[in-house]
């Protein structure tokens, strides 16, 4: 048997004669070996030198930026988005992270000082310098053969961690190209999540571009394929495409043939992986077109699925259709979360999916049947012609949700009678209804009718900041949002085989400004996942309490709509509340909308809750927003707090790190 650190022996154990780490156990060692901590994405360390009551000495350690001066200095344009997503990992004394174009960097943990910066392969030429942010990297080690797996553009590559340089024997020279994967309709490839590493594969999803659009106007689209590949030679080792063909299970949901043509379903966000079990999970997404599927009737499965593959050949070992026939851009947005549980005195080994309607579906991980009853309920029909809804969709029996879901009168802001009034008469121009109530037409002419309100929207609820669990005490934290979305439909203006494409697709703006609903609009919830009950819920963020209307009443926080990822220690909760980096929800904005209020939007402080309560224990103003997932190091006996900031200011994101003094 292979030797392993001591510090590590916890943490793994041995499964056909290789050492595999723990799926659901955390980051160990003091280290940060995967994106999410651990292949499981439980965003656990069991660190515990900052606590409670040291954390209000927390300070800025040191920072650095989203891109290396060596490489940033070339051009004097060179820019970069400062939505920075990167999560680094912590290895043997090193950061390994993804930088603001893509490019590995490796850098020290006390100091954050470089050590050596990944070098653009030589055919790359004018591109070299563009591309953008990935949340992270992944690592395989087996013996002394040690590598880290990025995507960047078009292209898996694998790095040698000492050196930064391309492992050669992986691929061609280091690299394999992903576009070719995804089928002869493909025109590029783009991918902003991890890859994950099983036993002997590495695993890589598809992000959303070209054809693959959330704004579609042609019925055809790629199929999302997920592909794995060998993590030694970058041979393909399996494709699982979502769209199944004739005779394979699930072709009966894609009606009239609409399988021929359909495209997307893909995996845009993170994949989780049971290593002891030789299984990955993997959160698909919505077919073509988002908000309109009279071309492609039926259920349409392994579109929004959950999906369990065994790893060694991508053989689906089960699945679970989170959403049928979607019209809401309900794609699984978040990386499930493996956790061991016990149930009614029953110990589970579990994964949860959380969604953006703010549900957390839980099944048994290795068998799928869920953990508590899911209920097939009746939704709303479609009035929108050709267009046929779903009769049912899946409810979780428990936990409860975790976010506002559906419209009603009751649910609009209340601060001032006046306040109430106007919301009242903005909503006549709207279709309101519970959950899944479907888009609609939407009418002509400044008065006419304005589409539905969702609620969650597509960009509510729970996103791919996903949430962490705590092993220890079976608490599940989730950050969310109250994002209203007007979800409508119209005729195509344009050469189309479509009968209607998505309209405006616009968060849905209140009186004077203001959210249309009740506060509060961002929050972190706390779970507990062995009684599926939630514990506590309080917001997260000032909100809009300072707007001139609201600042005579002195309300208490009302929560920021903002997107942060929260981390969670054996003694702490920490959380940011997003930025208002707006990148991609430009055209999601109308031009009366306030970017401050709308979904994506937060603020620059950080702070550690109280895990049992929820309470505040301390915050601070960071120079930006936290845009990544934050993470837990020790170095040198000192534990470390690292998180991925930025703005829309040009060259501002980059890292920060704190620690005690």
């Amino acid at each position: 048997m292979r030797t392993i650190p001591a510090t590590l022996a916890a943490a793994v154990v041995v499964v056909f004669g290789t050492v595999v780490p723990s799926a659901q156990q955390g980051a160990r060692g003091g280290e940060w070996t995967r994106y999410g901590a651990d292949a499981g994405t439980t965003k656990y360390s069991p660190l515990d030198q900052i606590n409670k009551d040291n954390v209000a000495r927390l300070q800025i350690a040191w920072r650095r930026p989203a891109v290396d001066p060596s490489i940033s200095s070339k051009d004097p344009e060179f820019s970069y988005s400062g939505n920075f997503r990167a999560t680094p990992l912590m290895i043997g004394g090193v950061l390994y992270s993804p930088n603001g174009i893509g490019l590995v960097e490796a850098f020290h943990p006390g100091t954050g000082k470089t050590i050596w910066v990944q070098q653009p392969f030589p055919d790359e030429g004018a591109q070299s310098l563009r591309g953008d942010s990935t949340r992270g990297l992944t690592y395989w080690t087996e013996g002394s053969d040690r590598r880290l797996f990025a995507v960047r553009g078009e292209y898996l590559v694998a790095l040698d961690p000492a050196t930064g340089k391309p492992v050669p024997s992986f691929g061609e020279n280091g690299r394999v190209a992903l576009r070719p994967g995804l089928g002869p309709r493909a025109t590029r490839y783009a991918w902003t999540g991890a890859a994950q590493v099983c036993r002997d594969v590495v695993i890589v999803g598809v992000g959303i571009g070209g054809s693959m659009s959330d704004r579609a106007t042609q019925r055809q689209g790629v199929p999302g394929v997920v592909q794995a590949f060998d993590v030694r030679t970058g041979k393909p080792r399996w494709r699982f495409s979502p769209i199944p063909r004739p005779g394979e299970v699930g072709a009966e949901t894609w009606e009239d043939d609409s399988w021929s043509y359909a495209g997307d379903a893909n995996l845009w966000s993170l994949i989780a992986a049971d290593e002891q079990e030789g299984l990955a999970y993997l959160p698909m997404t919505s077919p073509t077109s988002d908000m309109y599927g009279g071309h492609r009737l039926g259920h349409n499965l392994f579109a929004n699925t959950l999906v369990c593959v065994r790893c060694a050949t991508g053989e689906r070992a089960w699945h679970y259709q989170i959403v049928h026939h979607d019209l809401w851009d309900y794609d699984l947005p978040a990386a499930p979360i493996l956790a061991d549980i016990r149930v009614d005195g029953k110990p589970i080994k579990a994964v949860v999916q959380l969604t953006k309607q703010a549900f957390a579906y839980v099944f048994d991980r290795v068998t799928g049947r869920p953990v508590w009853p899911i209920e097939e309920r009746p939704v709303p029909t479609s009035n929108v012609p050709g267009e046929r809804t779903a009769p049912t969709q899946p409810f979780p029996t428990k936990p409860p949700a975790f976010d506002r879901q559906g419209v009603t009168i009751d649910d609009l802001i209340d601060f001032t009678p006046e306040l109430r009034a106007e919301a009242v008469a903005l909503l006549k121009y709207y279709r309101i209804g519970p959950l899944f109530t479907p888009p609609s037409v939407r009418g002509t002419g400044p008065e006419g009718h304005r589409g539905t309100i969702q609620l969650p929207g597509s960009v509510g609820g729970a996103d791919w900041q996903s949430g962490a669990f705590d092993p220890e005490t079976g608490i599940l934290y989730v950050q969310s949002i109250t994002g209203p979305f007007t979800a409508d439909v119209v005729k195509p203006e344009t050469k189309t085989d479509l009968n209607y494409v998505s309209g405006i697709r616009a968060w849905t703006a209140g009186p004077k400004g203001l959210p249309l609903f009740k506060p509060p609009y961002g929050r972190i919830t706390g779970i507990d996942l062995n009684r599926g009950e939630i514990k506590w819920m309080t917001p997260n963020g000032d909100g809009p309490r300072n707007h001139p209307l609201l600042k005579p009443l002195n309300l208490p926080p009302l929560g920021s709509p903002g997107r942060s990822s929260p981390l969670v220690t054996k003694t702490l909760l920490f959380l940011g509340e997003g930025d208002p980096v707006m990148a991609g929800l430009g055209s999601r904005l109308r031009p009366e909308m306030p970017a401050s209020l709308a979904p994506g939007y937060g603020g620059r402080r950080f702070r550690a809750f109280d895990k049992a309560t929820g309470a505040i224990l301390w915050e601070t103003e960071l120079p930006a927003g936290v845009t990544g997932a934050p993470m837990t190091y020790m170095f040198e006996g000192k534990q470390y707090v690292l998180a991925a900031t930025g703005t829309t200011e040009p060259r501002s994101a980059g890292f920060v790190a704190l620690s005690l003094p």
